[in-house]
């Protein structure tokens, strides 16, 4: 499938609450820059943007939300995690807007190595996460996803959409030409996850808590939307779920990763 990914896509709506998708990249195909998907909640005028992305990308994903609201309406930056592609243009959206960023109080003086004039603005996360409660009453749960790619992570949950965005959980990186935006057979769809997560994850046993915390939540997921790549819907949900239980990752592969040294 060849759908372009630089464009906005409305995940959720009703009359109070709007869950909108950005997909953007380079160009397909591009070795230079990871593809990136930034998520938009819009509740009660007011916007809240999860790794809003790397500094290349900001111009971008600041034209696409102003199409929805207007840039001081963005109350809240909810970073999963510390990495450049993920909150990079933090300096760049502070500038823009009147919004905090949130990220794991790991991350707070890593951060500021990206060049943020007004430190106060940030707001730590401790390791058990966050419940934000939304004008309209609903929640964001800030789910802790720690050492599962970052050592501070978390997972956010929108209770009134049952979207659940999980940063580099989930995330596929694609051949040219080979892109979706929504994983539509399973099977084929490891093949593009499998490396990354393979190396990039702790272990099998953090895996199986993650799952296990994300089965347990009071309300139901009905889709996961990670940073990069393809989203997944209805029965591709659970799919993943069970893949990801029993992923042997990370750690779980230490004497291969040691082997054959070269001194």
């Amino acid at each position: 499938m060849n759908e372009r990914l630089d464009d906005d896509r409305l995940l959720f709506e009703d009359d109070e609450h709007q869950f909108v998708w950005f997909g953007w990249e380079e160009e397909e195909g591009s070795n230079s820059f990871v593809q990136t998907n930034q998520c938009l909640i819009i509740n009660g005028g007011q916007g809240y943007l999860f790794d809003p992305g790397g500094t290349y990308v900001f111009h971008q994903v600041l034209e696409q939300v102003t199409r929805y609201l207007h840039p001081r309406q963005l109350n809240t930056l909810i970073a999963t995690h510390q990495d450049p592609d993920v909150c990079s243009s933090a300096p760049y959206w502070m500038k823009a807007t009147d919004a905090k960023l949130l990220i794991s109080n790991l991350w707070l003086h890593f951060v500021s190595h990206f060049g943020l004039d007004e430190p106060e603005r940030v707001v730590p996360l401790p390791d058990k996460g966050a419940k934000l409660r939304l004008p309209t009453g609903d929640h964001l749960l800030i789910l802790p996803a720690h050492f599962l790619h970052s050592e501070g992570n978390f997972s956010i949950f929108d209770e009134r959409s049952g979207i659940l965005f999980t940063g580099d959980i989930g995330a596929s990186i694609y051949p040219e030409g080979g892109r979706e935006i929504f994983v539509e057979d399973f099977e084929a769809h490891k093949a593009f996850m499998e490396p990354f997560h393979k190396r990039y994850m702790h272990s099998n046993a953090v895996c199986r808590h993650w799952v296990a915390r994300i089965r347990a939540l009071p309300h139901k997921v009905k889709m996961i939307v990670p940073q990069h790549g393809a989203m997944f819907q209805e029965d591709q949900v659970e799919a993943f779920l069970s893949w990801f239980e029993e992923l042997q990752c990370g750690g779980d592969y230490l004497q291969a990763i040691y082997a054959d040294q070269p001194f």
